[in-house]
């Protein structure tokens, strides 16, 4: 993703990481999630703390990357990714995120749309990177 921005000499391209919408109904988990993001090069353009949320956040912010807790207060991770996932469409990815451990999610997880599955406590910029955007 490129930011094209108008200078007094002509055009400047500027980089800029990819686009992430965070989706956790843990206010401090998405605290914690955007200061290190933020830190490693990405771009948090919004915030949800609710499945729903999600689904509307994504449809206006069109996010490159959607870090989604599975568990959210209304509808469940898994439900959010059917909905705002769509057959040949790149965006966003998907990449799931629990506290809990992936084996409990494991046939959901094969079954879903999304990219990958991080649990929380091993968030990083770069494991992020790669289930977003497997090999």
């Amino acid at each position: 993703m490129a930011l094209i921005a108008s200078g007094a000499c002509g055009v400047t391209i500027v980089s800029v990481g990819p686009t992430v919408l965070l989706v956790d109904d843990s206010a401090s988990f998405r605290w914690f999630a955007r200061e290190l993001l933020d830190t490693e090069g990405f771009v948090v353009i919004g915030e949800a703390e609710s499945g729903l949320a999600a689904v509307e956040a994504v449809n206006r912010l069109d996010p490159d990357i959607v870090l989604l807790d599975v568990a959210l207060p209304d509808i469940d991770g898994f439900e959010v990714c059917a909905r705002i996932t769509r057959p040949g469409l790149a965006r966003p990815a998907v990449v799931l995120t629990s506290s809990r451990d992936p084996q409990d999610f494991r046939r959901r997880l094969d079954d879903s749309a999304a990219k990958g599955f991080l649990p929380k406590e091993t968030l990083t910029g770069a494991a992020l990177a790669a289930a977003a955007y497997p090999r």
